[in-house]
């Protein structure tokens, strides 16, 4: 029986999540990234040691794999477009172009019929000072295109001043963004298969530590109302992206129950790592078999749960973790623990 190759372009901790559910359903992966050694690497079958568009490496990628797909979103889209000319890629490149830029993003969400919190564009600093007193001198203001993990932003609070900050997020296209008064955050985890079907795990409601996931705990503490807004809100998205593949939906939650739209991530998601523990087919699974053209997996959970988040130096408090009972603890190979750096999860079933 021939198998199957899925390449994976980037290295990370979750293509090596990714890598690890392929090997489960007999397929094999190679990885681009220009890193060796990388986490995703050491799980699976090969590594290219290459950036992201070197026109050679992704002509390997294609010659050597059946199917593509990525493991974060700032893929360049070239190179994604590039190689669907010889193989299927999974999440679409439109997918890419839509989360790569925050402005477009607001803005498709809301062609979709997706709330967002209000925004303005800001090209210069003079936009900016605009932008602030249409929202009465607060927001925060980020940059359209690279950010994660809180990086690449500023919050501005009534009276705050302006001076200089065009210049102090690098001077690139930016975007101000509306104070939202949310009662907690949290995140629908859905996949889409090639056949259409739509499946979504349960809502995760999300705890951040200094712009960086911290926990996600299910339930979330929502009504049935709001949970049923977030699954519709991940149908109307990935139907109109035309999406293959698992995708993150991160959410605010008002006062009033209803939701606002804070991003989206065309990849399997930090806030989705709860469904290694706690459901038979995780979200990794889920997107290999939707990238594959599979059958999609169910989604109920059989326990509820917490993920916590290993940032830098907790991996010292792993043994403790271990000593737990009905704890999974998952460490993503990385040698050096530096301070924001994602080391690992644990999750814990309640």
């Amino acid at each position: 029986m021939t198998q199957t190759t899925i390449g994976i372009i980037g290295g990370g901790q979750l293509g090596r999540m990714l890598a690890m559910a392929a090997a489960r359903l007999n397929f094999r992966t190679m990885i681009l990234e220009p890193q060796a050694d990388c986490p995703a690497a050491q799980v699976a079958n090969r590594q290219i040691v290459a950036s992201y568009t070197d026109p050679s490496a992704l002509a390997e990628l294609a010659r050597s794999c059946d199917i593509i797909t990525y493991e974060f979103e700032n893929v360049p889209v070239e190179a994604a477009h590039k190689l669907a000319e010889e193989r299927p890629v999974f999440p679409p490149a439109k997918a890419l172009e839509v989360a790569q830029d925050r402005l477009t993003e607001k803005q498709f969400l809301n062609g979709v019929g997706i709330p967002t919190a209000d925004f303005r564009a800001v090209d210069n600093q003079d936009g900016l000072v605009a932008a602030l007193a249409d929202f009465g001198g607060q927001g925060v203001l980020k940059t359209r295109r690279m950010g994660y993990d809180g990086k690449g932003q500023k919050v501005f609070r009534a009276g705050d001043a302006a001076d200089g900050a065009f210049a102090e997020l690098g001077g690139v296209p930016l975007i101000l963004e509306s104070f939202v008064p949310f009662e907690r955050e949290v995140s629908v985890i859905a996949a889409r298969g090639t056949d259409g079907s739509i499946v979504c795990f349960d809502v995760a409601e999300n705890v951040h530590r200094n712009g960086i996931l911290h926990t996600s705990t299910v339930p979330a503490r929502i009504t049935p109302t709001t949970e049923q807004a977030a699954r519709a809100a991940a149908d109307k998205l990935l139907s109109g992206l035309g999406y293959v593949g698992v995708i993150g939906i991160e959410f605010f939650v008002l006062p009033d129950g209803s939701l606002i739209a804070n991003e989206i991530a065309p990849r399997v998601h930090n806030s989705g790592h709860w469904t290694e523990a706690a459901c038979v087919v995780s979200q990794f699974e889920q997107h290999i078999r939707a990238v594959a053209g599979l059958p999609l997996g169910a989604t109920e959970r059989h326990s509820d749960c917490v993920m916590t988040n290993l940032i830098g130096n907790d991996i010292a408090d792993v043994p403790a973790w271990l000593s737990r009972t009905n704890t999974l603890v998952h460490l993503y190979g990385k040698t050096e623990a530096r301070p924001g750096r994602k080391m690992g999860h644990v999750t814990e079933l309640k």
